[in-house]
């Protein structure tokens, strides 16, 4: 077939044309470089376009009538690639809050307290903290998002197995565990241990994060980008509200079993089984690896990619400056940071606030605020249509943070006064509207405001702002919890970050309407 040839930008004659092919420095071998040379009758003959003198200064579009759609055109392909790496997602929400709805359990049976928990819950967050997200990022952006999507889901692995082992009552009977015990005492030995698998968790599980998200703004780009963002947080999310239901089940009916822990050491049991579904998560992104590399084939077969990137795309450490350096990168972190200080570390403790302000046992109170993903859940992916086909991001953002400051004063105030569970349901899920308004408006909007050569180094270094205020607010809240012996002043604290939030994204709205990134417009391009 004879391809049709025009300049960028020139008029597309044949309304059935389904692809403009761009072509710069094509090598003759290649079949779009025998159409331009069946065309021209060789790179020698091309025309000085535009007055160029040699065709190597001219981007020039091949066209042909007949061109092969690529994997992620096909709606079943790119959605099933979804569903892949969000599952993974999915049993890593569910590792992350495992504990969560036995706190009471962990502090009886193996001598923890509020600040010992704060404390193994911070771990989650301080290798990220100290600079590994950064090297993530990079790695994310020199060896692209099969390798590290495989390598983060195996370091999750190896976490969960450090953290299973830390729990368990063998663990306590070791040497290793005496001499862990010989120092910093207020930290007993099991909570050293498992902090140092959360620790390890983490890292793999905020790289997996910032790889989930460059590998839907890959698939779905110019798609349906914020509808795909939005299921993969809430298919994520009901990882919490799974957990929240499982954990107590799984620790009450297999906690004592004969050979697989002993009475008071049931929390084992649950761990064991949400770190197993982290097995089927690495072989879920294994699987989406292969779909993956045969899309990287066809966007090379129809010029759209090559097989080694040019020295302006390949990514360099000196790139980070760009990021640093913007304004925009600056407000979405802080404005990250602060509207998720609120929510993480309160998911945290949220079981045992409800546990001692409704007067309820520890299984009534996990499951109460298991409700709380529940309509996040089903409003992210709605909220992610609107973003697809009406815009208005940054306005979502400033929405989400009135109504988190609302309902962490409610919990403050309201709650300890008129303590019933109606009225906590429906702050919890007040509260998960917030949590689908920000999130389903924030991720999709980093695209916009960053080159993609380095979008896995600017999600990574988001990532990193956020684990810093992840990892300090639990340890905070938990001084504070201990020091008071009560709620009030950790849940202010919680409405203080929401204002703060509120602030940063009236300065994102701002700013956006003066430099024009487009967070109010849709993210489909028609």
């Amino acid at each position: 077939m004879r391809p049709r040839i025009a300049l960028r930008g020139g008029r597309r004659s044949a309304p059935s044309l389904v692809r403009a092919v761009r072509l710069l420095y094509t090598p003759p071998g290649t079949p779009l470089g025998q159409m331009r040379d069946a065309h021209f009758g060789g790179k020698d003959k091309m025309p000085k376009f535009g007055g160029c003198k040699t065709w190597q200064n001219q981007k020039i579009i091949i066209m042909t009538e007949k061109v092969q759609k690529l994997l992620n055109d096909y709606p079943a392909a790119r959605w099933c690639a979804l569903i892949l790496i969000a599952l993974m997602m999915f049993f890593a929400y569910m590792f992350v809050d495992v504990m969560s709805p036995l706190k009471s359990l962990i502090e009886s049976s193996h001598g923890w307290n509020s600040g010992v928990f704060g404390t193994y819950a911070s771990a989650e967050y301080i290798l990220n903290v100290f600079g590994f997200l950064i090297i993530a990022g990079i790695i994310l952006d020199k060896m692209g998002t099969r390798f590290t999507g495989v390598l983060s889901a195996s370091i999750m692995v190896a976490g969960a197995l450090i953290k299973f082992i830390g729990i368990s009552s063998w663990f306590q009977t070791t040497g290793f565990c005496n001499w862990l015990n010989s120092w910093w005492v207020e930290m007993p030995g099991s909570a050293k241990m498992a902090a140092l698998g959360f620790m390890i968790f983490g890292c793999g599980c905020e790289m997996a994060g910032t790889t989930v998200s460059k590998a839907i703004a890959k698939w779905f780009k110019g798609k349906e980008m914020a509808l795909a963002m939005g299921l993969e947080m809430a298919i994520a999310r009901l990882g919490v509200f799974a957990v929240m239901w499982i954990s107590p089940i799984i620790a009450d009916r297999f906690g004592n079993a004969n050979g697989i822990v002993n009475a008071g050491d049931s929390a084992v049991a649950s761990l064991g089984f949400c770190g197993a579904l982290l097995l089927i998560g690495l072989i879920n992104f294994i699987i989406f690896t292969f779909m993956d590399r045969k899309l990287d084939k066809q966007l090379v077969a129809a010029g759209l990619a090559t097989e080694e990137k040019s020295p302006e795309d390949e990514f360099h450490v000196s790139d980070l400056g760009q990021i640093f350096s913007s304004k925009m990168f600056w407000l979405v972190a802080l404005l990250c940071v602060l509207y998720y200080s609120a929510i993480f570390p309160f998911q945290r403790y949220a079981p045992n606030f409800l546990e001692v302000t409704l007067g309820i046992d520890a299984t009534a109170a996990s499951r109460l605020f298991s409700c709380f993903p529940i309509l996040a859940m089903c409003l992210t992916p709605l909220l992610g249509i609107f973003l697809d086909t009406k815009g208005k991001g940054a306005s979502m953002l400033m929405i989400g943070a009135v109504i988190m400051i609302a309902c962490h004063l409610s919990f403050a105030f309201l709650l300890p006064a008129f303590p019933y569970k109606w009225l906590a349901l429906t702050l919890i899920v007040i509260l998960g509207v917030s949590f689908s308004l920000v999130p389903a408006a924030l991720w999709p909007s980093v695209p916009k405001i960053i080159d993609e050569k380095v979008l896995g180094s600017a999600y990574c270094l988001i990532f990193w702002v956020q684990n810093i205020g992840l990892c300090l607010v639990p340890l905070l809240i938990g001084k504070l919890v201990e020091s008071t012996g009560g709620y009030l002043v950790p849940m202010i604290v919680f409405s203080s970050f929401g204002v703060l939030a509120f602030i940063f994204s009236i300065l994102l709205k701002i700013e956006d309407r003066k430099k024009g990134y487009g967070l109010e417009k849709p993210n489909i391009q028609k």
